[in-house]
């Protein structure tokens, strides 16, 4: 039995905001709070810093149900918008685990110009490894010298552009992953993203 199942895809599917989520609340949300609790933890040992979970919570949305979900991970307790941060999540199509840097993050530019002078914790990472300019968006890209070059241009220079890296999981794979497989993948995903987050935290 696989961790996550077609019918946590599927909710992603369901018409209108409340009956979306109520769909997040029963089945999705469970799996984000355990994960949260989890991997803040191994975050924190890592990177020798608390790190604080955050569930998704869609709160100012008044009609349109959302579209992807996600438990995210930054060392403030109080959010975590404003900083680079980890995220394991779903779309309905597939299954994400990224470190992203969104458009609220208001040192993008130098973490942007951090990255250029290093692109190759980018390029160096696992070929299966995804790169998007819009966390809102479900689309990604292989990473490329080019393609690397063409986002960090953007961070650098676009103020709604961000930065976001990791892996995208089909749904049809994602829900063959038993609980110990999915959290092993998760753990390995963030273990290469850990030299890359590391640079564009550093002071």
């Amino acid at each position: 039995m696989g961790y996550w199942t077609t019918k946590d895809f599927n909710v992603f599917k369901k018409e209108g905001l409340d009956a979306r989520m109520e769909g997040l609340d029963m089945q999705i949300r469970p799996k984000f709070h355990e994960l949260g609790e989890e991997f803040s933890e191994e975050l924190a040992a890592k990177l020798g810093r608390e790190m604080f979970p955050h569930v998704a919570k869609h709160a100012r949305r008044t009609v349109n149900p959302p579209k992807d979900s996600w438990v995210a991970f930054a060392p403030y307790k109080r959010g975590y918008k404003a900083l680079p941060h980890f995220q394991i999540g779903l779309w309905e199509s597939h299954l994400f685990i990224v470190l992203a840097v969104i458009y609220e993050v208001p040192s993008k530019t130098a973490i942007a110009d951090k990255l250029m002078k290093q692109t190759s914790l980018v390029t160096n990472l696992p070929g299966d490894f995804v790169i998007s300019g819009d966390h809102m968006k479900p689309d990604a890209e292989s990473i490329t010298k080019d393609h690397v070059a063409h986002y960090l241009t953007g961070l650098s220079t676009v103020k709604k552009a961000e930065l976001v890296i990791g892996r995208h999981i089909a749904r049809e794979e994602a829900v063959k992953l038993s609980k110990k497989e999915f959290k092993q993948l998760v753990s390995d995903t963030f273990e290469e993203l850990l030299p890359l987050y590391q640079k564009m935290t550093e002071v």
